[in-house]
């Protein structure tokens, strides 16, 4: 049974440089701020920070736990040219944050999107990671994969009310398997703003992220393997049972191949686990703590 400590809770801002100018990254930051023991938990294509609120509040007991939002999502600016949403820019802002943090080295829990990142950074001779979370993403995303993804990223719904917002979430987030009224409340709430017009709309830069991604994407399936093979540091892979996204194939080829990682799958959930319920938590929290 994971506990929860009242953990310190900030919310700051970072200023980052793309080619088409400059743009604040915002991060949710928890526990002691001396404390040298850093974990950045990065999330996935259309979420933010706030969705490892659960997971914070536990692992700050150990760590400064830092949540971005990566730019584009949540309380981050949007990018003035559409072009530069992705893993190149995403890693740059990244290593400005660390830089911000002043430390060497960090843990990394990175959830689909989040953990192409890290597995980008973690490649990198002199990376900061020293030990790295994949959670339900590898080398290999499939062309259904992302086609899927691409149906949905481009959507721009606008609500009447918060309730009809939830059922929204609910519904297309699923995949994230059977979470409590308040899981999915918090979950909706961080991710609304007010639109110009006085209804609800998803806070992120849907057209902008849809436009990349389609250019991104042309050629059809992802293939990742030889970055994910310059991967050094000790590497677990979690994997939703469900998942379309990481197929069971995949991970077990991962388990063989570049960090020989750790894997785990969680019954009853697809794309992707939400680390919200104390036994996804103790995953990462047993984790991170054999270090």
């Amino acid at each position: 049974m994971t506990t929860e400590t009242d953990a310190r809770f900030v919310e700051r801002t970072v200023q980052c440089a793309s080619p088409s100018g400059l743009h604040r990254m915002a991060y949710s930051e928890w526990g002691e701020p001396d404390n040298p023991k850093v974990l950045i938990c990065v999330h996935g294509l259309s979420r933010n920070g706030r969705d490892f609120d659960a997971l914070a509040r536990v692992m700050a007991a150990d760590y400064r736990v830092i949540c971005p939002d990566v730019v584009g999502r949540g309380r981050s600016d949007w990018l003035r040219d559409v072009a530069n949403y992705g893993v190149a820019q995403y890693v740059a802002d990244m290593m400005v944050l660390i830089a911000r943090l002043d430390v060497a080295m960090v843990h990394w829990l990175g959830t689909s999107m989040g953990g192409l990142i890290g597995m980008v950074l973690a490649s990198l001779e002199r990376t900061p990671i020293s030990r790295l979370l994949l959670n339900d993403v590898g080398p290999v995303i499939s062309a259904e994969s992302i086609k899927r993804i691409g149906d949905y990223i481009g959507r721009t719904p606008k609500f009447d009310s918060f309730a009809d917002a939830e059922k929204y979430i609910r519904l297309v987030s699923a995949p994230f398997g059977a979470l409590t009224d308040a899981q999915w409340r918090q979950l909706t709430e961080s991710s609304l703003r007010p639109s110009a017009d006085g209804h609800l709309e998803m806070r992120f830069d849907a057209a902008g992220i849809a436009e990349s991604f389609r250019r991104a994407t042309t050629a059809g399936e992802i293939d990742l393997w030889p970055i994910y093979e310059r991967i050094r540091c000790p590497t677990l892979v979690v994997r939703g049972a469900e998942s379309d996204l990481l197929t069971r194939e995949t991970l077990q080829a991962m388990a063989s191949r570049g960090p020989l990682p750790e894997v785990v799958e969680v019954p009853g959930v697809g794309h992707a686990p939400m680390f919200m319920d104390d036994a996804q938590i103790g995953i990462a929290r047993r984790f991170f703590l054999a270090a």
